[in-house]
């Protein structure tokens, strides 16, 4: 998970390990057979802390076969029938109960000493135009540190530029177009902070996953799936989130990739409507 740096066990004063409950139902309706990708399974970077593992349940039953993608992301293809149609999964796994990591001392990477592995992040992708945010970029965060301070000098102007709002989603916007319309949904703030940083040479890469309310005040809104991003900076890759822009408790990657378009939740091949779409991330035992 992303709690790397921490030790695996709670010292005096830190917080114990939790479990949490986590799982989602879709309810799709197509009118014929249709092939779907699925991008909805815990990265298996946290396969050991499932205690209940996030088995993909169908409803009629239908073949599942499953692959691993370029990413390293679990991803389901199945044949959906037609009429109504139920996708679900109930895991339960176990968290450390420490919020994200933060490393105030992490250091940019000058380009030439990058890792291989890490280039692709640098480069402009569906959502995330660099040749249109670059000049913009250097004139907001080019004068100022780099490294950690420099992200987070990102995350905080996308924390105050965009207002969020779910009346605000819509799937075709860009980074370029959140950066002018100023309004969006997590996935809006995540795709400007993660182009603001490829703009400024640091690698940055899209994330998916459950990020239920766990230790803070409950949101009414219903809940969906989240999405922020990580930054090379050092040795290793940091979660950054600048839609809530504070270290969370309970984060549960799913997928990474260049943008949302590596890591939609379904891809599907043939005209279909989703009826239903219901996400939850609950501690074990609170309230």
């Amino acid at each position: 998970m992303n709690n790397a740096l921490h030790s695996a066990y709670p010292l005096a004063g830190q917080p114990a390990p939790l479990q949490l409950r986590l799982g989602f139902e879709m309810v799709y309706n197509c009118p014929a057979p249709t092939p779907m990708i699925l991008t909805l399974s815990i990265h298996h970077s946290s396969s050991a802390d499932l205690i209940q593992p996030d088995l993909l349940l169908t409803n009629p039953p239908v073949p599942v076969t499953a692959y691993h993608d370029m990413y390293g992301n679990w991803c389901t293809r199945i044949v959906a029938p037609p009429g109504n149609f139920v996708l679900e999964t109930h895991a339960l796994i176990q968290d450390s109960g420490l919020p994200d990591v933060t490393a105030p001392w992490a250091e940019q990477v000058p380009v030439e000493q990058l890792p291989e592995s890490t280039l692709v992040f640098l480069l402009g992708s569906r959502y995330c135009e660099t040749d249109q945010l670059s000049e913009t970029a250097w004139q907001l965060f080019g004068h100022g540190a780099t490294g950690w301070a420099r992200v987070q000098a990102i995350c905080d102007f996308v924390h105050q530029h965009i207002e969020f709002g779910y009346q605000h989603a819509r799937r075709t916007r860009t980074a370029w177009e959140a950066y002018q319309e100023r309004r969006g949904v997590c996935r809006d703030y995540a795709h400007l902070a993660i182009a603001f940083c490829r703009c400024m040479n640091i690698p940055a890469r899209y994330c998916t996953g459950y990020l239920g309310d766990i230790r803070i005040p409950a949101v009414p809104s219903p809940m969906d799936f989240a999405g922020w991003f990580e930054a090379y900076l050092g040795d290793r890759w940091y979660t950054f989130d600048a839609r809530n822009n504070t270290p969370r408790i309970g984060r549960v990657l799913m997928a990474r990739g260049r943008d949302a378009c590596d890591v939609a939740l379904a891809s599907t091949f043939g005209p279909n409507t989703l009826n239903r779409f219901t996400v939850w991330a609950d501690e074990v035992g609170a309230g």
